[in-house]
């Protein structure tokens, strides 16, 4: 679309240098493309077999031009380029998983003849689009959580206005490029830029929005679910991913898997690990070996093959989150690592140990590179102190008792539990989400699907 005010200027969040502009799109711009959205539909549905056609296409161009992404993701959210180069791997999967639910996204039949009266009927159910999809994408992962609304939609054959995030919308902007130059008609695929006060406000209070997604903060996500109460929304928010390492476990392993789960992306992840409970007759050499494998990260520019660990989305970003490290170390906490910013101003990797509940570090969502480690007693202590909180997306247990496991995976309030794995780990094709303040909803490519479809009931007669 474009612009209608002034661009906005997109940086880098590394070292500030200027990657491009893009327009800043009004409500009005919202409203137009909303209206071709719902006219599209209207006048150019989509069947499966083309709904396919054009997700193959698009998983297929997408691998073709993996390493101009890639550097587009490090450059604009200041990814690690090994990991940006992850992220393709998975949206290019994500696509791959929509295009193959798509040919199975079939109604069902239903028996009427169960009941006397109709036992001269045929019941069955259709699967339809639900109608136009506003999409509200966050920072940490554009492509990827991107193509986890586009590609679902495209499947159940709706069309989507897209808000990607502010900082970060160029991966948005090339794989809209890349689904239109796939056969995806223009109008089913309209990307707004703005804020969210502005551009995001209007796409949820749009009456022609059937279906509303968004990632992003609890605050935002449970503010846009009670302004648009008769549409379908779908939530996928934060968490402050707990993980219970016992002792009979391969603790080991658990720590160096943790000094990957908690900083990747400088911990920018809704299932970031931060908080780490740890029985106390092994918790003093698992600190020695997390300390030991963070100090190796190497903290840097996110271009550079070698580096782990970059920037945060931004310098306010980095100086909310020392000053959570601050407040903790008052509070008690031990800095074991990190704390410090390196001379290009990036935090590094952060450890604390003595995390209690009452910490800002414990209680909320730091999204940076901390990781908070507390010991305990009893497995029924560690279970408390895993569900005390007000977040419930994923959390993980390393144990080898298979009842220890079965137990906790029962007792933990959230979303997903994973046994032996830190709670960062995610499939694309998983049913992905939380409960409480972490969401409302699952995602991966089935279920998104379905939810942007309605179930139509059909009966013939004799």
């Amino acid at each position: 679309m474009p612009p209608s005010v002034e661009p906005t200027v997109i940086r880098s969040p590394y070292d500030g240098r200027v990657l491009g502009e893009v327009p800043a799109h009004t409500p009005a711009d919202v409203d137009a493309a909303v209206a071709r959205a719902a006219r599209a539909l209207g006048e150019q549905p989509l069947p499966v077999w083309r709904r396919v056609e054009i997700l193959e296409r698009a998983a297929d161009a997408l691998s073709g031009r993996h390493a101009e992404f890639a550097t587009t993701i490090a450059d604009e959210a200041a990814k690690p380029i090994r990991t940006a180069r992850q992220e393709v791997d998975r949206a290019i999967s994500t696509i791959r998983f929509s295009a193959a639910e798509a040919r199975r996204l079939t109604g069902e039949m239903v028996a009427l003849d169960a009941t006397a009266q109709g036992a001269d009927k045929l019941g069955f159910t259709m699967r339809l689009p639900i109608g136009v999809v506003g999409a509200i994408a966050p920072f940490n992962f554009p492509l990827n959580l991107v193509a986890h609304k586009l590609a679902p939609a495209v499947a159940a054959g709706c069309p989507v206005v897209l808000k990607p995030a502010e900082q970060t919308p160029f991966s948005a902007l090339a794989l809209a490029d890349v689904f239109q130059a796939a056969g995806l008609p223009q109008d089913y695929l309209q990307v707004v830029t703005g804020e969210g006060a502005t551009v995001g406000a209007a796409i949820v209070d749009h009456p022609a929005v059937a279906f509303v997604s968004f990632t992003g903060s609890p605050e935002v996500g449970w503010q846009i679910r009670s302004r648009a109460p008769r549409k379908r929304v779908a939530l996928e928010l934060g968490n402050n991913s707990p993980l219970i390492v016992e002792a009979d476990s391969d603790w080991a392993a658990a720590a160096a898997k943790t000094a990957v789960a908690g900083f990747s992306h400088a911990g920018q992840s809704c299932v970031s690990t931060q908080r780490v409970y740890v029985h106390r007759s092994v918790h003093d050499a698992f600190v020695e070996a997390l300390v030991g494998h963070v100090e190796r990260l190497v903290v840097g520019d996110p271009l550079a093959e070698s580096t782990d660990v970059s920037a945060l989305i931004s310098a306010d970003a980095r100086d909310r989150v020392v000053t959570w490290i601050e407040e903790a170390s008052a509070q008690g906490a031990d800095v074991r690592t990190g704390g410090t910013l390196t001379d290009h101003g990036v935090l590094r990797p952060t450890v604390l140990t003595g995390v209690r509940p009452g910490m800002r570090v414990s209680d909320c969502e730091v999204f940076g590179p901390v990781v908070g480690v507390a010991a305990y007693d009893t497995i029924d202590a560690a279970i408390e102190l895993a569900n005390t909180t007000e977040y419930g997306l994923q959390a993980g247990v390393f144990t080898r008792d298979l009842g220890t496991a079965l137990r906790v995976a029962r007792e933990l309030d959230f979303g997903g539990v994973l046994v032996n794995e830190v709670p960062t780990w995610r499939a694309d094709q998983q049913p992905y989400g939380g409960v409480r303040e972490s969401g409302n909803t699952r995602e991966g490519p089935a279920y998104t699907i379905r939810e942007m479809t309605e179930l139509r009931m059909v009966v013939l007669g004799a």
